[in-house]
């Protein structure tokens, strides 16, 4: 059975202007698009087109002879959860809701604003393409980075994450990695998404 493609919660331009309609078509459009038509053509007859794809992942991030159906199953699964972390730029969250969630990123990082600053800190230290996450790890939250197509599940449970490959960004900030941070850390974060991780652990 072939995947399909992840749709978008929200149009193109929703995200404008931190995140422009140019980059959302060739983001999602393009990249996550040839992610997931690679992995059906690379897993079309064989016994994984029989799992899921976090099974996929899991089965085949240890063997170097199935990396490139690993790049594409974790750039697919990435890339879910990163367009479901952002929120349109008319929907924007001002501050977390209280409750659970809210009280451990005041536990574990002392503010809100810390938390950010802590993301923005991990997410310019990936040298060259990888991730940013807000992960649950032993009932603590903490940052994590990934590189490549490198994802935590299946370590820790992934509450966030932000993007930093170059094409997420370049179209809208040339090499500025740090001014669209600053963009999706301010503007777009979807901490409603987190609190639905959180609440499924």
């Amino acid at each position: 059975m072939a995947f399909e493609l992840y749709k978008l919660p929200y149009l193109e331009d929703a995200l404008e202007p931190y995140i422009s309609k140019e980059t959302i078509s060739f983001h999602y459009g393009k990249h996550h698009a040839t992610y997931l038509n690679n992995l059906n053509n690379l897993i079309k007859d064989t016994p994984l087109e029989k799992e899921s794809l976090e099974d996929i992942i899991l089965n085949t991030e240890k063997y170097p002879s199935e990396q490139a159906i690993f790049n594409n199953a974790a750039q697919i699964w990435n890339h879910t959860f990163y367009w479901q972390s952002l929120l349109p730029t008319k929907q924007k969250m001002n501050d977390i809701p209280d409750g659970n969630f809210k009280e451990m990123v005041l536990r574990d990082f002392g503010s809100v604003e810390n938390l950010k600053a802590e993301l923005k800190k991990v997410a310019l230290s990936q040298f060259g393409s990888g991730w940013a996450w807000l992960v649950l790890d032993n009932g603590k939250l903490g940052i994590v980075k990934t590189s490549n197509a490198s994802t935590p599940f299946g370590k820790v449970k992934p509450l966030l994450c932000i993007d930093v490959w170059e094409h997420a960004y370049y179209l809208d900030y040339q090499n500025r990695r740090a001014d669209y941070l600053d963009g999706v850390l301010n503007n777009l974060l979807n901490w409603n998404f987190a609190i639905q991780n959180l609440d499924n652990v």
